[in-house]
């Protein structure tokens, strides 16, 4: 399910957080509240880190990883480094980046076998993105926007983008990604979907305003989290064809495109 939450009055959560598969950073400086949410869902199966990037709070917005590798801004201390390090599990690699678009949450969306970056970034960050992660890097804009990484969420079973992303353009990426992708709306309309949402492969945290329309979005794109409450710690088989949830999604939202 997803579960609503703030930090400190802002509805941004993904700006304060990063969601994987494999772990889950949380800033610094939050209430008890925001900590309870994320560690009564996450903490049976995954670290729950608490930890600033460069002395800032924007955790979310300056790193990007999967359940392989964790990619933070040169910026990042010794400190912060080695206690992500520590604190991560052991087949996480954390890695500095010399990247001068440093805000990496920003410029780079991935899940554990692709990646969309920023067009403008450098050959060698993006050898690094796919050398650390384990994933293929595609180069690529959504919607007109190159700050791919707040215009788009991916988990291992579908992405939600921007809004305006045309139908033809979800049918380009979609084909790039190979995932089903769904354009939506996080906060009460906000375009940044990232900023106002963190997801796995089994649950996500939104801002409080998020409207319940919205939220069906988001089941829709992670029907296997949502719809059927499937967590790779408890395998279930789906019991409806996944031609069906394409269906289902196209009655719901009117325009969804995937790679079925």
């Amino acid at each position: 399910m997803a579960l609503r939450t703030h930090f400190e009055g802002h509805n941004d959560v993904g700006v304060f957080t990063k969601l994987t598969n494999n772990f889950c950073l949380v800033s610094v400086g939050g209430s008890e509240n925001f900590y309870s949410v994320f560690e009564s869902e996450l903490a049976d199966n995954i670290p729950v880190v608490h930890t600033t990037i460069a002395g800032i709070r924007s955790v979310g917005r300056l790193t990007v990883g999967n359940t392989r590798g964790l990619l933070v801004p040169h910026t990042t201390t010794d400190q912060e480094l080695l206690h992500l390090t520590n604190s991560l599990p052991d087949k996480v690699k954390v890695t500095r980046l010399e990247e001068r678009l440093s805000a990496l949450g920003n410029t780079i969306v991935c899940n554990d076998y692709v990646a969309l970056v920023h067009p403008d970034i450098d050959k060698e960050t993006a050898e690094l993105v796919s050398d650390v992660l384990s994933v293929e890097v595609f180069r690529g804009i959504i919607a007109s926007q190159s700050l791919v990484g707040t215009y788009c969420v991916l988990t291992n079973q579908g992405g939600l983008v921007h809004p305006r992303t045309t139908i033809d353009e979800l049918d380009q990426l979609s084909s790039l990604l190979q995932l089903p992708l769904t354009a939506g709306t996080v906060n009460r309309g906000s375009p940044m979907v990232s900023a106002g949402l963190v997801v796995n492969d089994w649950t996500a945290f939104c801002g409080m305003e998020t409207t319940s329309t919205e939220i069906q979005a988001r089941q829709y794109f992670s029907f296997t989290i949502f719809l059927y409450n499937i967590s790779p710690f408890q395998q279930r088989p789906c019991s409806i064809k996944l031609k069906q949830l394409f269906n289902l999604g196209r009655e719901l939202f009117g325009v969804v495109k995937g790679g079925v």
